[in-house]
């Protein structure tokens, strides 16, 4: 069962090319020379090449990739272990780092290893906030709910069932919250956010809220964001009493 979903994997990760070529890897000689001749009798495109290996007699049950094998190491190779585990690594967070205001650069000095995947950075930057044990097991479990948007989509009710289930750990729906609010402080800006307003808000929030145009974005992202979300600008600006400029410029951070 878990070969053939490996398998399943695989062929839904390459191009119909490939896979018609481990197709046709598969088959024998014989009737893969039969279904050479049938190509071209078929398709009046096609033409028999002249090569110097074309009176080689592949023998019944020869593997092909052997006889193939010089002239494909010139191409670009590929093996299961190179499709296999794409999906246990995340992908890199896709919020911008220009998300940070000028007084948030300390927050790259966070050393990370080179080639660690996205929840790995998460978990580094975890290890060095002074937490009890409870604190690190909750922040490390939530870290493993979030999703390769950097999304955290599980409720906290069911966070705290998962714990005590999983875990051992019998934990309140405040503290969990209070931990969540440390994951969302890591880096990138918006992590552990549980929808789109939320992830700006904290994208937002450290900046600097002194000045005008940032704390009207904030504004306007907290009262406001079923008309941003639908572009409802004119709404936005009569309500708020702003001027189109200043909305724009908001809207812009």
């Amino acid at each position: 069962m878990l070969k053939q979903r490996l398998q399943q994997k695989l062929l839904q990760k390459l191009s119909p090319q490939q896979i018609q070529m481990i197709k046709l890897l598969e088959v024998p000689a014989i009737q893969m020379e039969q279904r050479i001749k049938k190509e071209l009798e078929e398709n009046p495109a096609l033409e028999e090449g002249e090569d110097d290996s074309a009176d080689e007699v592949i023998q019944p049950g020869q593997d092909l990739e052997e006889e193939s094998g010089n002239d494909e190491r010139e191409q670009e190779e590929f093996s299961l272990d190179d499709y296999i585990g794409d999906d246990d690594e995340i992908p890199e967070y896709r919020l911008q780092q220009q998300n940070y205001g000028r007084d948030d650069e300390k927050r790259l000095d966070v050393p990370f290893s080179a080639g660690s995947t996205f929840h790995e950075n998460l978990l580094t930057q975890l290890g060095l906030r002074e937490l009890s044990d409870k604190q690190k097991t909750i922040g490390e479990f939530i870290i493993g709910n979030i999703d390769e948007d950097g999304y955290l989509r599980r409720e906290i009710t069911n966070i705290a069932d998962d714990l005590a289930f999983l875990q051992n750990i019998n934990a309140t729906e405040e503290e969990i919250s209070e931990v969540l609010s440390i994951v969302q402080d890591l880096d990138p800006a918006g992590v552990g956010a549980r929808n789109l307003q939320e992830c700006l808000l904290l994208q937002i929030n450290r900046k600097d809220q002194s000045v005008p145009r940032i704390s009207l974005a904030r504004k306007i992202l907290e009262n406001h964001f079923e008309d941003f979300s639908k572009r409802h600008y004119d709404k936005i600006s009569l309500k708020l009493g702003v001027s189109s400029d200043d909305l724009k410029e908001a809207v812009d951070e």
